[in-house]
């Protein structure tokens, strides 16, 4: 236990200097024996933290030599702008550029850089496949009843367990079940909120959450997000006065693939809280990180009940089951109330499979592949856009998740850029789909999802060929 502690504290102090460029490419690292010396670690240990700084790509091992710093291509790519939307609600959602995106999903013949979910073929089928069929067996009557109204309980239990990298202390009780994330987003909002009332969310956000606030009858206040590290703090203390509740996505949020520092997280819970404004946080890609350590939640500082953790599997595991939870704290009545009358019971099968899944220790395998392929993509996809695309051209840092935002030269319709595209078979997804105001109009989001072969390549040499032909 002491070892596990030491390799990841270890490896993280050595990521950030990299990542700060105090390390700087081509430096030489200090030798295994060296490590061991200094920092009183066995020779496993130390290795370990060598091959978790490769893993990422930050690394390189050269023959005889030792391990250098990587000369990596994202460091040459400069970071977007802190978008800065205006400081005002607004609900000008882009339906007809959204409809012609989403049109294209399940087309085999695309490269499908639009969908923000992991390829089937990055996902454990065959075992699910298997989980599925043990469920039907074992359940009560193949699985055909109704599930109690809080959900599965072993599912629970497990998702309860899984909280303690997260910060937190969960007990099965403290959760819910719903039928995927954005429907325990839906309960969130519902229970917390009235037509007429502001919500404060990132800017660029996920086009389904705008979405859904805008079907609810909600006003959205998009805050400015640095592409690094989240909204910013004193963008949210002038409009507390303002918003009645506030929507989250601190960890690898989609399209940027920032996540919040810890003290960040703290502080915001902590302005929240002493207003008395819910915050809804939306975990749904906290397990696909790609440093040693899961960064902790908001809720993880939540001492009063008003933060609301909502999750799913859909972005790590099996997007279909449509498996997902809420942590509603003091609001749990209100989504009780709401799931009765809304659904009734979550899905009895999946729910079985995938609480098995976890419980045989087969899911945190399979996140550790997962993990280790996205941030393969990641770099793949930097190397490529730094080669292909026009000098000049931005994109974020993301250390984990599945987006990639791209910021093209301002004489650079991304719109335009999707249409173009979808002759060639590609598709993207145009900034302008993750706002409600006139911005993000040059900038783009990839979704790193996709297995990394030489088509995924030639597809984003195509692109970038586009770029260059608009500007």
């Amino acid at each position: 236990m002491k070892d596990d502690f030491l390799y990841a504290e270890l490896s993280n102090n050595i990521a950030k200097l990299i990542r700060s460029e105090v390390l700087k490419p081509g430096d030489r690292l200090p030798s295994v024996r060296l490590l061991c010396q200094e920092h009183g670690i066995s020779m496993n240990t130390a290795k370990r933290v060598f091959l978790e700084l490769e893993a990422q790509s930050l690394i390189e091992s050269r023959p005889q030599s030792g391990y250098f710093v990587s000369r990596l291509s994202y460091q040459r790519l400069p970071l977007p702008e802190v978008s800065r939307p205006l400081p005002v609600s607004s609900n000008e959602e882009p339906e007809e550029l959204i409809r012609k995106v989403y049109a294209n999903m399940g087309k085999a013949d695309f490269t499908l850089f639009s969908v923000g979910a992991p390829s089937g073929e990055l996902l454990p089928l065959v075992k699910l496949n298997k989980e599925m069929m043990r469920a039907t067996r074992e359940l009560k009557d193949s699985g055909t009843e109704y599930e109690p109204l809080q959900g599965n309980e072993k599912l629970r239990r497990m998702i309860a367990a899984r909280s303690m990298y997260w910060g937190g202390s969960l007990h099965e009780d403290d959760l819910v079940t719903t039928a995927g994330g954005m429907n325990a987003l839906s309960f969130c909002m519902m229970a917390l909120s009235k037509p007429g009332d502001t919500i404060a969310m990132e800017s660029p956000c996920y086009p389904g959450i705008l979405q859904l606030a805008g079907s609810l009858g909600l006003k959205v206040l998009e805050l400015p997000t640095h592409p690094t590290t989240g909204i910013e703090i004193d963008a949210l203390k002038k409009v507390l006065p303002r918003i009645n509740l506030c929507l989250l996505v601190p960890n690898f949020n989609t399209p940027l693939g920032s996540c919040m520092p810890d003290e960040h997280k703290k502080e915001v819970v902590r302005l929240l809280s002493e207003r008395g404004i819910p915050l809804i946080e939306d975990d749904i890609y906290g397990d696909l990180y790609f440093g040693a350590q899961r960064p902790k939640c908001c809720k993880a500082f939540d001492e009063d009940g008003t933060v609301l953790l909502c999750s799913s599997v859909s972005k790590n595991l099996a997007p279909g089951y449509r498996v997902g939870w809420v942590v509603p704290g003091k609001y749990k009545e209100k989504i009780l109330k709401l799931k009765l009358v809304h659904t009734i019971s979550s899905s009895t099968i999946t729910q079985e499979a995938v609480a098995n899944f976890l419980k045989n220790g087969r899911y945190e395998s399979h996140l550790r592949k997962l993990r280790q392929t996205l941030h393969s993509n990641y770099q793949h996809y930097i190397q490529a856009i730094a080669e292909y695309f026009p000098e000049g051209t931005k994109t974020s840092r993301p250390q984990g998740g599945l987006a990639l935002w791209v910021e093209l030269n301002k004489s650079v319709n991304a719109s335009e850029l999707f249409d173009r595209a979808v002759k060639q078979k590609i598709s993207i997804a145009p900034g302008r789909m993750f706002t409600l105001q006139d911005q993000f109009e040059n900038c783009m989001r990839l979704s790193i999802g996709l297995p990394w072969t030489e088509e995924v390549e030639q597809k984003l040499k195509q692109l970038g060929r586009l770029v260059v032909s608009m500007q």
